[in-house]
Order: structure tokens, then sequence, then C-alpha cells
């Protein structure tokens, strides 16, 4: 199994959300694997899963968990999302009311269980101006609701605590025998608690330009090192370059 995060580890992290496309070679590295490497692929991202495939550009695409797992898109467009609480969508009607309040519609992106702001783009002063209104309007709706405010590679949001990428990798694991190889790929810190469940039973790789603290067992710099450990997949399974 391969589990990959999207944004900022396949794609470069970037202000047009909706033109964030991979790296070079990627997808072909991709479909490679899926098609002749005997392995499941699996993509686990913050976005909504239905975002990932006109971006990614394939057909059929990997299976794709989105919004931390609220969502599961199958290969095959099968959808599935979980229910959202009647309280969690009043929590997230509020926060939206509040951050247009605080001037940051433009900034702001709805997803079934979550909301986030986004400043990834902004010069200095408007980032923290963003990053500053933001966290006042949100966090004492974090504290209300016993929500989960988070801080991504870009932005803050805040989502239900019942649901994270940790838990999309014990699910998947719990579908396969423990001597199936499994890897790992994440940038964010959001990827922190995925790499904390998978260490001890596969591989977790950072994937940054530069380096950070983590919990992942190895980094590699995007885009050379990417591609060379999904080439290096291919040879090891045999798959067919």
């Amino acid at each position: 199994m391969l589990l990959l995060d999207y944004d900022g580890t396949i794609a470069p992290s970037s202000a047009q959300r909706h033109r964030a496309f991979p790296y070079p070679t990627i997808p072909e590295l991709l479909d490679c694997i899926m098609s002749t490497c005997r392995t499941r692929v699996l993509l686990i991202s913050g976005r909504s899963a239905r975002e990932i495939p006109p971006l990614l550009g394939l057909n059929p695409h990997p299976e794709i968990w989105g919004i931390y797992g609220i969502e599961r898109l199958h290969a095959d467009d099968r959808y599935f999302v979980d229910h959202v609480s009647d309280d969690m969508q009043q929590a997230l009607a509020e926060a939206d009311v509040r951050l247009w309040d605080a001037g940051l519609a433009r900034s702001v992106e709805i997803k079934p269980g979550a909301i986030a702001v986004h400043w990834r783009g902004l010069n200095p002063p408007e980032m923290e101006n963003a990053k500053t209104a933001a966290y006042r309007v949100l966090s004492p709706l974090a504290q209300q609701r016993h929500l989960l405010l988070v801080e991504f590679d870009g932005g803050v949001e805040l989502r239900e605590p019942l649901r994270g990428k940790g838990d999309v990798v014990r699910s998947v694991l719990s579908e396969h025998c423990l001597d199936v190889p499994v890897a790992y790929l994440g940038a964010d810190t959001t990827d922190e608690d995925a790499f904390r469940v998978l260490n001890g039973r596969g591989l977790t790789v950072l994937v940054r330009p530069t380096y950070r603290f983590t919990a992942a067992q190895t980094w590699i710099r995007p885009p050379e090192g990417l591609v060379q450990f999904l080439t290096d997949w291919v040879r090891a399974c045999g798959g067919d370059l």
C-alpha cells in the first residue's frame, strides 16, 4: 500500500487551490504503480475528495479519502460521506458568518465537517492580519463547541475532533494483513498523526523542500526525491516503467 498526502507532497502548495497540479511525471508514476505494481494507492487529504481527480488527471484515479476521512471516493467513483451532526453544521455556519464579518470572505473555504481560512500567497502584513483575525474568530468557537482548531501549511481549520489522517491509516491497515508493505508520504503538520500511527508498522516519509521536526522516519525533497522514491517503488515491485 502506498498512502499519500496531496498538497505539498505530490503537488506543490499553491495559493491558487484549483490550479495545484502535481509535479511533472508524478501522475504517470502513480498510474504505473496502480496498474503494474499490485499496489493499492490511496490519497489522504484535507481537501474535499472530488477536487483531486481533475487536478491529478488520472482515469481511473486512486482511492481518495477527503477532509481527513469524512469523505471516501473510490476509484470507480463510488462516493461516501459521513454524517455531519446538526450541531457541527450550526457551528460551521456561525463561523462562516463571523469570518465574513471579520473581512475574511475571500479566504474562507467551507467543507463537510470543516471550515478553513487560507492565507497562502498573501504578503507578510496581510498574512499576519488574516491569521490574527481567523484565530480571534475561531478560537472561542473551538472552545465552546469542543472542536479542533488546527493550523496547516498556509492556513487554519476548524473541524470535528473525531477524525484525522491517523484514523484513516488505522482503518486502511485493518483491511490488510500485517505482512503487506506500506508507506505513507506527507508534508503537512496534519500528517504527523498518520506518521505516528504507522511507525513500527511501515515506512513514513516527510516530503518537503526543507526539513522540519517530524515523527516521520525519513525525509525527501520534492520533486527530485519524490520522483526517485516512486521510481524505486516501481522497480522494487517489478512494475513496468
